[in-house]
């Protein structure tokens, strides 16, 4: 399975993204190109070639869109040195916006500013160094601090960013060892690594003496601030305040486990430059924290300390609001639980849920959460090499997976301790270890602060996001809580596309879709703290993105997203291509589908996944039954959370299963819309698990915490996929009843047989 140890779990996850912005994608590839072999392994020699590499495709090069096009060509005239000409498509690029209701502005300030120093270097015979410092007092100085404070994320960048960029330039350059040349696309994505390369290495080392320069002319800022917590800890912070600014201000709070200083500098200064205070506060341990960092337990206590410690300063006006993603939209309910005075609203974005989507999702630990200990509590910054040593974590993946050891000898495996990790497999159900570190239950009825939350079709914290809306309106109907959503990742729906671009795993995202969430935060917090109008895009509580429709459509609930639902049962008999039928009735009672796995099997261990884009041509259904839909008599829409009632049985006592959802498209394609996944005995009740009786009926009821929007066209069938889970991805549950960290293969037994009965079926949220 070697695609499912890391693109399928990391995809699963949400966290896949573009290095660099937009891709371009050229209009023909049949063309061939050539570089000397030489050039590979000698810089200079590559250095030397290049340029005429970029000349020939800048001859050969068209892209019917516009922005994809000038993205493009500016990278190929910066490497065949024809600065004036790239400054003129950066000039342009930087003009264009997307059509969605947050308009997405290419940010390119960091090419701007080295394709002006290179044109001065080249033009008046300056070195490199004067050249940059006079191309930033031209490019960058004259900006507003809007303006800048865009600009800075991308000219005040991350330490790992550079050797990150020399792997990418060197995995480009890999296929010329096997041939001397290259298609259209290896060749463009070449140049493209090559550029960025270049660019960001002869920077590096002199911008931040030109940041922190500007900086001072707009800011007051304060690194290494350490406040104390009730309990005697430490927390780290960095505040950024505008140097005109009023007396006091409100201030935005970031409160994170990733201690980056280019990062957390990058948002706080950002905030700042809207008008705010900004502070940055990293979890115990991180920073200038000396503390033992221990994700999740204590970031509720911290933050709400550091909001008490933000409310006594004589810069605040006593208001606090909280933003972020993943990790940092965790620690803002964290911290709304404690109920500092001082917290006025929260902007999270594809929110984890501790307990309930990470590190496990329905009791199923995942194995990609593994290594994440390591790299945010190795250092008091990130460990950045633990993370991306993906050699070691495929050995100690495949290793587990052959050998069919417990899960929970997984550090024996690997050859380090990982206690956190084993420290979160000791509570594999939603106990009160999990349920102390956010609102749980009523406690949300205490929360009156206005909530926006921002996730993605495709985000793997989608879950955890949903969690805390439907929570929040189920204990406190009146709460101010609005959801965005449409088909983003788990980085594109914290940040918007401006981070990703206009396509996602295949999928060519509709222009309304494109939108930037940095922007709509200051727009949210301008109307919480400002008096300003609420964002245009909060029409209602629920805003979505509707895919293959081109627009964004707004309802009270999320049950409200679709018009009627409809009951899919499972067919209990197989046609001649071994699927099954959805039916509008339900099969004879007794009638079932039958799977059978046996799961001391490993033959699989190398196997390649097919499938995996959000639009593919191919679906993985080893293991699976699949069932497929008539087609629709016309196009329907698919908007909102699917359902189901299973009737299952199985001759264990416990089974871990997912269920995936695609649209057949006429073409024959399909396209990826939602997945449920759980361990059978947590069905009913994630905090206290099950056990099944062996052959005998039960009932699995369930809600997806998956929300999707799609106008599927009329000829198009619904297909589910439905798997019963083994793979190196995640714990394999053998159904001997055991804890399922400690069971081994040995506990496999017979082949694990699981029965659907023909009263099962999934309900579909559908309009026309």
């Amino acid at each position: 399975m070697l695609r499912s140890i890391w693109g399928a779990a990391l995809v699963a996850a949400g966290v896949f993204w573009a290095a660099d912005g937009w891709a371009a994608t050229p209009a023909a590839a049949s063309a061939s190109y050539v570089l000397p072999a030489a050039a590979i392994e000698d810089g200079a020699r590559l250095d030397a070639a290049m340029p005429a590499l970029a000349r020939q495709l800048l001859a050969d090069y068209r892209d019917d869109d516009r922005s994809r096009d000038l993205n493009q060509r500016f990278r190929l005239q910066l490497v065949a040195g024809d600065y004036a000409a790239a400054e003129r498509s950066l000039e342009a690029l930087s003009a264009t916006a997307t059509q969605g209701p947050v308009p997405v502005r290419p940010n390119f300030a960091q090419y701007r500013l080295y394709a002006r120093a290179k044109a001065l270097q080249a033009g008046q015979g300056l070195d490199f160094g004067a050249a940059l410092t006079r191309a930033f007092a031209e490019t960058v100085t004259p900006m507003d601090d809007r303006a800048a404070g865009v600009a800075m994320r991308v000219l005040n960048f991350e330490s790992p960013d550079v050797p990150r960029q020399r792997r990418a330039l060197a995995d480009a350059l890999a296929p010329l060892r096997k041939q001397p040349a290259l298609d259209r696309a290896a060749a463009l994505a070449l140049v493209r690594s090559y550029q960025v390369e270049r660019s960001y290495a002869a920077m590096a080392p002199l911008l931040p003496a030109l940041t922190a320069a500007d900086d001072a002319r707009r800011y007051r800022v304060e690194r290494d601030v350490a406040v104390a917590t009730p309990d005697g800890a430490t927390v780290c912070a960095t505040v950024v305040r505008p140097l005109n600014a009023a007396a006091r201000l409100p201030t935005l709070l970031n409160f994170t486990i990733y201690a980056d200083p280019s990062t957390t500098l990058n948002e706080a200064r950002r905030s700042a430059s809207n008008g705010y205070v900004g502070v940055t506060g990293t979890s115990r341990g991180k920073g200038c924290s000396t503390d033992k960092a221990m994700p999740y337990e204590h970031d509720g206590d911290d933050a709400a300390a550091l909001i008490d410690w933000i409310a006594a300063q004589p810069w605040s006006d006593g208001r606090v609001g909280m933003y972020g993603g993943s990790y940092e939209g965790f620690t803002q309910w964290a911290a709304a639980k404690r109920r500092p005075k001082a917290l006025k609203a929260l902007m999270p974005s594809v929110t984890g849920a501790p307990g309930l989507d990470v590190p496990m999702e329905g009791g199923i630990f995942y194995g990609f959460q593994y290594y994440w200990p390591f790299y945010v509590a190795n250092s008091r910054q990130l460990d950045n090499a633990a993370i991306e040593d993906y050699p070691r974590w495929q050995r100690m993946y495949q290793g587990w997976y052959v050998s069919g050891r417990p899960y929970r000898e997984l550090p024996q495996i690997d050859g380090t301790p990982n206690p956190i990790y084993l420290r979160w497999l000791s509570h594999p159900d939603y106990d009160a270890y999990w349920q102390a570190m956010i609102p749980y239950r009523d406690e949300f009825a205490a929360l009156d602060l206005p909530v926006l939350t921002t996730t993605g079709y495709y985000d793997g914290a989608q879950i955890g996001a949903l969690y805390y809306l439907r929570e929040h309106y189920r204990y406190r109907p009146q709460a101010e809580h609005y959801l965005v959503i449409g088909p983003y990742n788990h980085v594109s729906g914290q940040r918007g596309t401006v981070a990703t671009g206009d396509s996602l795993r295949g999928y060519t995202l509709d222009p309304q879709a494109q939108i930037d969430i940095g922007q709509l935060r200051y727009q949210w917090f301008d109307y919480v703290f400002k008096g300003a109008a609420k964002p245009a895009l909060l029409a209602d509580r629920i805003n979505y993105q509707v895919m293959g429709a081109n627009e964004w459509k707004h309802a009270p609930s999320l049950a409200a997203m679709a018009q009627r639902r409809q009951k899919f049962y499972l067919g209990a008999t197989a046609g001649s291509d071994s699927r099954y039928a959805f039916l509008a009735q339900a099969a004879a009672p007794d009638a079932y589908a039958e799977q059978v796995i046996d799961l001391r099997d490993r033959r699989d261990a190398e196997r390649i996944v097919p499938g995996g884009g959000i639009v593919d041509a191919a679906l993985d259904t080893a293991e699976s039954v699949v069932f497929v839909s008539e087609p629709f008599a016309q196009a329907e829409e698919f908007s909102g959370l699917f359902s189901g009632r299973l009737e299952a049985s199985t001759n264990k006592r416990d089974f871990d299963f997912n269920i995936s959802l695609y649209e057949l498209m006429p073409d024959q394609r399909y396209f990826e819309l939602s997945r449920y996944q759980s361990r059978a005995s947590y069905v009913d009740d994630v905090s206290r698990r099950k056990l099944l009786e062996p052959d005998r009926r039960t009932v699995l009821n369930f809600e997806a915490g998956r929300a999707t929007s799609k106008r599927m066209q009329a000829g198009s069938r619904l297909v589910a996929v439905v798997s019963v889970l083994r793979n190196p991805q995640q714990e394999i549950n053998y159904g001997s009843g055991k804890a399922v960290a400690a069971e081994s293969i040995a506990d496999a037994g017979e082949p694990m047989r699981v029965r659907w009965y023909g009263g099962s079926y999934l309900e579909i949220p559908l309009s026309r």
